[in-house]
C-alpha cells in the first residue's frame, strides 16, 4: 500500500499538466457580430425593452422654448450650477471663491457661439473638471438647464439700446 501512495501521488500530480494546451490554437466559433451592425433588425440601436434601465443615456431633442421651461431651467441652474458656475454664470460660484478651480464664464465668446446642445453635453458627460450629471439630472431638465443658460447670456450681453422702450423705462 505505501508503494501505491506515491504512484497516486505522482498521477494525480501529471493530470493537470494533462490538460494544459495552448488555447490560442483551440478551434471557436466567433459569436459577437460587428458593433455597427444588428443582422434581423430595422433600427440600430435597438429600442430598450419594457420595463429596463438604458445603458446608456440617449440623445434628447430640444424641446421647444417656453416660458415654463426657462422657469423650470432656473430653478434646476440654482440647485445645480450656482455653486460653481454663479448666478450669473460668471463662473464665480461659491466653491471657486473657496479654492475650487474656476470654470470658464457663459459670457465667454467661445460659449456664446456654442451651440445650445453643448451645454446638454457637458451636462450629460462632464467636461474638465465637471464630472457627469447625466445621474442627479434628468434629460428634460438639462435641456431647461441649458435653455436657462442662454437666456443668462441673452440678458448679460445685450445693449440697453437693444431693449423695447418698456424695458428701457425701467432701468435705472
Amino acid at each position: 500500500m505505501t508503494r501505491l501512495l506515491p504512484l497516486a501521488f505522482l498521477l494525480c500530480a501529471a493530470l493537470p499538466l494533462g490538460a494544459c494546451d495552448n488555447m490560442a490554437k483551440q478551434p471557436r466559433d466567433k459569436t459577437w457580430t460587428p458593433a455597427n451592425t444588428n443582422p434581423g433588425s430595422g433600427s440600430w440601436p435597438p429600442e430598450p425593452a419594457p420595463n429596463t434601465v438604458a445603458r446608456e443615456d440617449r440623445p434628447q431633442p430640444a424641446p421647444a422654448l417656453t416660458p415654463a421651461l426657462l422657469a423650470r431651467g432656473k430653478e434646476r441652474y440654482k440647485i445645480y450650477c450656482t455653486p460653481c458656475h454663479g448666478y450669473l454664470g460668471d463662473g464665480d460660484g461659491m466653491i471657486v471663491r473657496r479654492g475650487f478651480p474656476q470654470p470658464p464664464s457663459f459670457h465667454s465668446e467661445a460659449l456664446r457661439n456654442a451651440p445650445t446642445r453643448h451645454f446638454y453635453d457637458v451636462a450629460t458627460n462632464g467636461w474638465g473638471a465637471m464630472y457627469s450629471y447625466a445621474d442627479r439630472v434628468t434629460p428634460d431638465d438639462r435641456w431647461a438647464i441649458a435653455a436657462y443658460i442662454r437666456a443668462l447670456q441673452t440678458s448679460q450681453n445685450t445693449a440697453a439700446a437693444e431693449l423695447p422702450d418698456d424695458v428701457r423705462r425701467t432701468l435705472r
